[in-house]
């Protein structure tokens, strides 16, 4: 995988899993460290996002593309 398609990856990630795949994790079921799945999932992305953030901040400056 290329640098620039590991990084496009990393810049909608973000965006698909907190928004398209709402519908598909909306339920109750299953309890995880005390949340509903859904509540979980958010929190998870909440966590999530920054690394991703860090992953892209650290391939541009891979490239050299940071000025």
């Amino acid at each position: 995988m290329s640098k620039k398609s590991m990084k496009l990856l990393l810049i909608i990630l973000p965006f698909i899993s907190q928004l398209a795949v709402l519908p598909f994790v909306n339920r109750i079921d299953p309890i995880i460290l005390g949340l509903p799945f859904l509540q979980f999932w958010l929190f998870l992305w909440i966590v999530l996002t920054p690394l991703c953030t860090f992953g892209i901040y650290q391939l541009q400056k891979s490239e050299g593309s940071l000025d």
